[in-house]
């Protein structure tokens, strides 16, 4: 399997990379030092982002997105993986691809205005008794006319702050279990809506993560995305692309820049009369980090030409999920032993990037729920599920 990059990716890579060093990881230190992003820097991210062809790239051309491929896309989502959540999220705007599934009013009243900056939204799936087993929702949805009203509460939403509108799960027959979740769209300024307590986090600094509630709130018809009863299924579709993108080709970019630093501190840092690096422990460590940092980045561009093709990618994706994630803990840890005190001192990124690095292998799906799904695939079908391109 081979990874040609054209002319064209080169350019795509090029600009990506220049966009996160020059206007974003100067903005880093002061997300972190106030845990927070103000609007208008938000805003500014958001139409420089737009001019440089970078915001909503994953969306169709016709409906205003660049029309990137999943292995465009995950050029780009690698460059950005160097940087800070928050950051990212403005930057490339999280338009999911769950929103294709609108009817064309949708498309006019919500996707399209996302795509163009001027709307955010965030996914609103996880409850209090409901994180992983994405079917144990209790948010109900109860049919009122030609509509709904919708009633529950959802937890650990990201982005709810900057968001002005939701995509929530909720259940709409509770005999038909995950045939009978749905997907609703809901309005920040809906009657019944309230914007829970912000969820302060070990890491991801200037991600706002919030608890939402819907009392008795009322929902059109024109609400409801996708069909009724097939909100798994679209849930499961887009957390597909989410692992791949947002965790597997992230964690590339991130690894990549701690190993550049690591590089760096192991060549200038001197002790007991020589550099750091002449050390062969800690030659170890920069070398089982390259391997870390190869082997996800072959498994993700193999993985997104999958994705382009249309294979079945259940089991790959659940690989990737867990690796990369496992990959950046290990090489945040090595970054941190590499840089000793200095490591574990708030004056270098590297406490951050060990902090930050926790949640990926907790956050959609974790590991021990993917090697579940692994085994699962491997037992039912066989080992072919493992077939690759070719």
């Amino acid at each position: 399997m081979t990874f040609p990059l054209d002319p064209e990716h080169r350019l795509l890579i090029d600009t990506a990379r220049k966009f996160v060093e020059t206007e974003l990881m100067p903005l880093e230190a002061r997300v972190e030092e106030t845990g927070e992003l103000p609007v208008e820097l938000a805003s500014s991210i958001t139409r420089k982002a737009k001019a440089a062809g970078l915001f909503a790239s994953n969306m169709p051309t016709d409906l205003g997105g660049a029309g990137l491929t999943a292995f465009e896309s995950a050029l780009v989502e690698e460059e950005f993986g160097a940087t800070t959540d928050i950051l990212i999220r403005r930057a490339l705007g999280c338009v999911y691809e769950v929103m294709l599934s609108s009817t064309e009013e949708q498309k006019e009243i919500w996707l399209k205005p996302t795509i163009d900056g001027d709307r955010i939204f965030a996914v609103a799936f996880t409850e209090p008794g409901a994180g992983s087993d994405a079917a144990g929702i209790k948010t109900r949805a109860v049919r009122n006319g030609s509509g709904w009203v919708l009633n529950g509460s959802k937890t650990y939403i990201s982005d709810a702050d900057f968001a002005d509108y939701f995509v929530v799960s909720a259940v709409t027959d509770p005999t038909a279990g995950p045939k009978g979740i749905s997907l609703f769209l809901v309005d920040k300024t809906d009657p019944g809506f309230t914007l829970g307590r912000r969820q302060h986090m070990m890491g991801n600094r200037g991600t706002g993560t919030y608890e939402l509630f819907f009392d008795d709130l009322p929902l059109p018809a024109n609400r409801l995305l996708g069909p009724e009863g097939g909100g798994l299924k679209l849930t499961l579709t887009m957390l597909g692309r989410v692992r791949l993108m947002q965790i597997g080709a992230r964690t590339v970019g991130r690894m990549s820049r701690m190993l550049r630093a690591m590089t760096d501190y192991a060549r200038d840092r001197r002790q007991f009369g020589k550099a750091i690096g002449e050390f062969q422990m800690v030659q170890q460590m920069l070398a089982d980090t390259a391997l870390d940092i190869t082997t996800t980045r072959l498994m993700v561009r193999h993985t997104a030409l999958m994705m382009d093709a249309g294979q079945d990618l259940r089991t790959h994706l659940s690989m990737v999920k867990i690796a990369s994630s496992e990959a950046l803990g290990r090489v945040a840890d090595r970054a941190v032993q590499v840089f000793g005190g200095a490591g574990y001192s708030k004056d270098l990124e590297m406490e951050r990037f060990y902090r930050d690095a926790r949640v990926f292998r907790i956050f959609d799906g974790t590991s021990e729920i993917h090697r579940s799904v692994i085994a699962k695939n491997l037992l039912r079908d066989g080992c072919g599920v493992l077939d690759s391109l070719g």
